[in-house]
């Protein structure tokens, strides 16, 4: 009997699993790398609510907080820290309290007062002068700086047709005074009075005042300014304009800024009237100083009633006082410290004795490039007995023997600085002169660029006094 047997499909092999095909078998698995792909996906192609809100930690606090680490950076990281965002660029403006104003418009249009709210320190001069901006030539005067067009007149730099007009300005300067209470310091140039009014009204802080192409009529618009302490007017700049401060304004300016400590007149002119009537009113006046002045005859004895003036210069004046008047009317400064001339001419001897004569109180003395300078001129000097410091530089016609004549009459000396003065020279130091230098305190003795006496003084005791070295080159 045959026999038969049903044959069945052999089973296939078993095979070894790839770990795909074990990652996808299980759901949990599953779920997982789509996850991790969805995460990636997200990763790379942020969605749009999250490109368009970032975190911003600064602004949990609040802007007096942020404004005390903001005033704690350095100034040159200002610019930077304004570009972060708004808010930042709003609390920058906040810590800016000087500024040097370019564009009018900026002022009148209140951008000015948005952008820097607490301004105290604002120079104007730049923007109330039409000049082009993109020129190729910059003139530079120790006062200003102006762009000139290459078809410039020499006559004036500054003429009239480019200054703004006087209303242009008046405008302006009633939105600073209104946005500006607290304003400290101004600088500007061709102000009338009604501006000036404006400013001595509305900001009774004003300390200090610079105006430029001043007139008489214009300061007594800050005959208003009871808390003015340092003004600095400039009359006529050669070359540049042309303006008038004569007696009339000094007395405007003497009965309404009593408190003055500090006054420059430069280009001004007046004479013993007006600078009488700044020392019977201005008593807290400590400074004046005088540049390129235009005074009449006979000014120089009006000083006398500064009588708490501490500082006198005179720089770049072209003269002191051809007609100083006679001696007994002169009178003195008792308070009087320190005399300073620079780059004056020294003309006349009858104006420097009266000068020196005026000043006989003083303490220290300063002489630098004064043209004219002689020994006759400086043998004057002689009178001041009270002299404790002697600066003395491109003096070139003073000798060795006017120095030492003049020096050794002063018993409180303690100081001296000879420097470019070609006339005196070491090998004409006597030994009078010698005993000084060994006890003064501080000593540059530098009259011309072969002076050796300097290096001949070490080991010679000289320049010892009690054991401490003075100061010397």
């Amino acid at each position: 009997m045959p026999f038969s047997q049903e044959l069945k499909p052999k089973k296939p092999l078993n095979k070894r699993s790839s770990w795909p095909e074990l990652w996808f078998k299980d759901k949990a698995l599953k779920h997982v790398v789509f996850k991790m792909q969805l995460d990636s996906l997200t990763r790379a192609r942020p969605p749009e609510s999250e490109k368009k809100v970032a975190l911003d930690f600064t602004s949990l606090l609040s802007d007096e907080l942020l404004l005390r680490i903001l005033s704690n950076l350095p100034v040159s990281q200002r610019k930077t820290n304004s570009l972060v965002c708004k808010r930042w660029l709003s609390l920058q403006g906040r810590l800016v309290h000087s500024v040097k104003l370019l564009d009018w418009n900026f002022l009148l249009s209140g951008r000015l007062l948005s952008r820097f709210p607490n301004l105290t320190d604002v120079d104007l001069v730049a923007a109330c002068i039409d000049s082009p901006r993109n020129s190729g030539i910059l003139l530079t005067h120790k006062l200003l700086s102006v762009h000139l067009d290459a078809d410039f007149s020499p006559g004036g730099f500054v003429p009239e047709d480019n200054l703004l007009p006087p209303a242009t300005i008046d405008r302006g300067l009633r939105v600073l005074a209104r946005g500006c209470p607290n304003l400290r310091k101004l600088v500007l140039i061709a102000a009338n009075e009604a501006g000036l009014s404006s400013v001595a009204e509305e900001c009774p802080t004003l300390q200090e005042l610079e105006l430029h192409h001043c007139t008489d009529l214009a300061l007594h618009g800050i005959s208003a300014c009871k808390n003015l302490q340092i003004l600095k007017l400039i009359g006529t700049v050669d070359g540049f304009y042309s303006s008038l401060v004569s007696d009339i304004g000094l007395t405007f300016l003497a009965n309404g800024c009593k408190r003055l400590v500090k006054l420059e007149l430069s280009g001004c002119e007046g004479s013993y009237d007006g600078i009488k009537a700044i020392g019977q009113c201005c008593q807290m006046l400590e400074e004046l100083m005088l540049c390129d002045h235009r005074m009449d005859g006979g000014w120089m004895a009006a000083l006398s009633f500064c009588e708490n003036l501490k500082t006198l210069k005179l720089q770049s004046c072209k003269r002191i006082d051809p007609t100083p008047g006679p001696v007994e009317h002169l009178g003195s400064l008792p308070a009087l410290q320190r005399l300073q001339l620079q780059r004056c001419q020294l003309r006349d001897q009858q104006s420097v004795k009266s000068l020196f004569l005026i000043c006989d109180a003083v303490r220290e003395m300063d002489f630098q490039d004064c043209w004219g300078l002689d020994n006759e001129m400086f043998s004057f000097a002689s009178h001041c007995r009270r002299v404790k410091s002697l600066s003395l530089e491109g003096c070139s016609l003073l000798t060795t023997d006017c120095l030492e004549s003049v020096i050794l009459s002063w018993k409180e000396l303690q100081s001296l600085r000879v420097v470019s003065c070609n006339n005196i020279k070491d090998s004409e130091v006597t030994p009078a002169l010698s005993s000084l230098f060994s006890v003064l305190k501080e000593l540059k003795w530098r009259p011309d660029s072969r002076s050796l006496l300097s290096s001949g003084l070490a080991g010679s005791g000289v320049g010892k006094k009690k054991g401490r070295l003075f100061k010397k080159i």
